[in-house]
């Protein structure tokens, strides 16, 4: 019994010495700049890091759209957003990441209703929930954390490239993991079902969209659009309600307690959407507020145009969408 209270021991002092150099070194937007008269979409944008995104993007002055495939979940949302920052400008969208029919509805209604889109954060996602396959025939991790936000982008950028300048270009931000180092691409089997361990297929998602934000880049070229990759750290996000609700609720207080809580999560996001030198880059990997290093195989330019050519087919862009959407 006493071996094991100095092993328990031992284990709480290195996880407070941990949590205490975790928090001492969490860095915080320190950008000042105002979004008055600016458009923001934040996926996911109603819990968690979303939340607190689009309500630092409220207290700006933007013009906040979240989305989310919940009905209560995003009018609690919006309601919580504008209560604190006093923002009336803030609209709920119902979009689903999993259904590729809500995500050209999104799209479409975006475009014939808004006059502009100034900030793309694709930070919606989900963890290790179970696997089955969508309506669009993709694994619904994949499709949700990567597929979806492929889509999305792509139907979004005629609206980014009106918007953005030479001196001020329209910004997108694909919310990444530190995952991603554990992460690959198999084309064959990249949608199967039961063929991955879940933590896995998370991994993989999110190495997708790091390969996809450097080709993105590529083909962005000479448009007033940057795209840049955030890992925002661990966090303690209700992405662990998917390990079961006390297991999940405990997993969430320690990561805040020890890593980061939600706000401090959406700091490298913010930041790389408003910093004015983070502005100037694109194809680049966040973290912690700075550029980073993401694993090696996702600066591979030959790989990140396979995974295009086949997101391309398996969202099912033909290529007359494609053109609609580079079109200047």
């Amino acid at each position: 019994m006493l071996v094991i209270f100095y092993v328990l021991l031992a284990i709480v002092i290195v996880a407070m010495v941990v949590g205490l150099y975790q928090k001492n070194t969490n860095i915080i937007c320190k950008s000042k700049k105002r979004l008055d008269g600016k458009t923001a979409i934040v996926t996911g944008g109603t819990s968690g890091m979303g939340l607190r995104i689009a309500m630092d993007f409220a207290d700006r002055g933007a013009r906040v759209i979240v989305a989310c495939p919940f009905v209560d979940e995003g009018a609690a949302g919006r309601k919580l957003i504008v209560k604190k920052t006093g923002n009336e400008e803030v609209i709920f969208k119902l979009l689903d990441l999993s259904s590729n029919a809500s995500i050209r509805k999104f799209a479409e209604d975006i475009l014939a209703t808004e006059k502009r889109l100034d900030i793309l954060i694709n930070n919606a996602g989900v963890g290790t929930v179970d696997e089955f396959i969508t309506k669009d025939g993709l694994n619904f991790i994949m499709q949700v954390n990567y597929f979806g936000a492929f889509l999305l982008t792509l139907l979004l950028l005629p609206m980014l490239k009106k918007t953005g300048s030479a001196s001020e270009p329209a910004r997108i931000v694909n919310t990444t993991s530190v995952l991603h180092n554990i992460g690959t691409v198999n084309f064959e089997n990249m949608n199967k079902v039961n063929h991955w361990y879940l933590i896995q297929l998370y991994g993989n998602s999110k190495l997708c969209l790091v390969l996809f934000t450097r080709e993105l880049t590529k083909r962005l070229k000479g448009a007033n659009v940057v795209c840049n990759s955030v890992d925002p750290g661990a966090v303690g996000t209700t992405i662990f309600n998917c390990s079961g609700k006390y297991y999940g609720a405990l997993i969430m207080f320690l990561f805040s307690v020890l890593f980061k809580t939600p706000w401090e999560g959406a700091q490298t996001a913010i930041h790389t959407a408003l910093d004015k030198k983070a502005g100037l880059v694109s194809g680049e990997y966040f973290k912690n507020c700075r550029i980073g290093q993401a694993k090696q195989c996702a600066y591979d330019e030959n790989l990140a145009q396979e995974l295009w050519e086949e997101s391309v087919k398996l969202v099912k862009l033909c290529e007359y969408d494609l053109e609609e959407c580079f079109k200047n």
